[in-house]
């Protein structure tokens, strides 16, 4: 076994890190303040392949693996997580879908464009009434001729505001279940298609969320993804690799707040020496290193995995609870640390607790990836 990350990935992790330094976290304090992605950085990554780091050079990507997509989102989500949601949600959920089982035409029309950063991807799936409860959802889409009437709402839908295209996921066939779920492109100007209202929300305050309204939207047969109806499973493949990547968001964010609060530790003087000394404040330190190191090391492990072409359901789940719930528990103790002054919005800690706290939520919340977990080890939890 071998623990090294290679000298591409290396030079990746360096690449991205001094990016994130240098062009996104002077953007992060207005972003955060005015709720706004600051829409610049998607040209500015697009032309450095940034927004496409598994796609293949061909389609304008990085061509690289699953490692460094999770070394990209630690890397971004530790300048800041509302930003790295925002380009996560563009660069996978919105465009991983037509790059993995979208036609050749709509990957020349919606994904090239997308990598390159001339178009911005969302990706809606959650609804007011169905969230972890996918089968639940209420979306219809009518085929017509060789188009399709879309109708319903979706909810949380990450750059919502901003998107050029939306992927949005509605029954074709409700008597099928979750096999009857299809997947549709719906563009900016389609009639029907609306921005029912921008979320403000306790974290990720930097990534646009919005609700969005499909009445009677005609969508050619062409935005149908892939061609085909029922995709559902594809649509799975999507989620599950994305709960990797978003595991490393979730070091990201923890190891921000461990890098704060060990540097204020050895600043802050108390008794007449730095806090850090002190047993209670320094084993906390060693607690939160200890667990952001198991936490990369399991999410590596996932990614590699997916590089390998192995089934790794169960496992994505896992790093995805326990790296939210790590964030959780470190940027709360960070937050310990910091004592009053972690109420200042002067010192970023409080932002790092605010967007841990979400993590366990988006992207399926901690209960569903334990039901996840039972299901594939053949434990019936309902």
């Amino acid at each position: 076994m071998d623990f090294d990350l290679s000298e591409e990935q290396r030079m990746f992790q360096r690449a991205i890190g001094d990016f994130a330094e240098k062009e996104v976290a002077p953007l992060v304090e207005q972003a955060e303040e005015e709720e706004r992605f600051p829409v610049e950085l998607f040209p500015k990554m697009g032309k450095l392949g940034y927004l496409g780091v598994r796609y293949p050079e061909v389609y304008g990507g990085a061509g690289a693996d699953k490692i460094s997509e999770c070394i990209w989102a630690e890397e971004l989500f530790r300048i800041c997580r509302g930003i790295g949601t925002s380009l996560f949600a563009h660069s996978h959920l919105g465009t991983f879908p037509i790059f993995a089982f979208g036609t050749e035409e709509q990957k020349g029309r919606f994904l090239l464009p997308a990598i390159k950063g001339e178009k911005i991807a969302a990706f809606a799936l959650t609804e007011p009434s169905a969230g972890s409860d996918v089968q639940a959802i209420e979306s219809r889409a009518y085929k017509e001729g060789n188009r399709y009437l879309l109708r319903g709402s979706k909810m949380f839908v990450t750059n919502g505001t901003l998107a050029d295209f939306v992927l949005v996921a509605a029954y074709t066939d409700r008597s099928r279940r979750f096999e009857g779920i299809s997947l549709f492109i719906v563009e900016k100007g389609t009639e029907g298609f609306r921005i029912s209202r921008k979320l403000r929300k306790e974290g990720s305050r930097s990534s646009e969320t919005a609700e969005l309204n499909f009445a009677d939207c005609s969508i050619p047969e062409d935005n149908l993804v892939g061609g085909r109806e029922g995709v559902f499973r594809d649509i799975l493949k999507t989620l599950v690799e994305g709960r990797v990547t978003i595991a490393a968001g979730a070091t990201g964010v923890a190891r921000a707040a461990f890098e704060v609060a060990r540097q204020y530790a050895k600043e802050r003087v108390a008794f007449g020496r730095p806090i850090g000394q002190f047993q209670a404040i320094g084993f906390k330190l060693a607690d939160m290193a200890t667990l952001i190191e198991v936490a990369r090391t399991m999410i590596y492990k996932v990614a590699w995995m997916i590089d390998e072409g192995r089934t790794c359901i169960a496992e994505a789940s896992m790093a995805k609870l326990f790296a939210t719930e790590m964030a959780e528990r470190v940027t709360n103790e960070a937050m310990q640390v910091f004592g009053g002054y972690s109420q200042m919005r002067e010192f970023p800690v409080g932002r790092y607790w605010r967007d841990a706290r979400q993590l366990k939520i988006g992207e399926g919340t901690s209960e569903i990836q334990r039901r996840i977990i039972c299901h594939q080890m053949g434990l019936k939890t309902d």
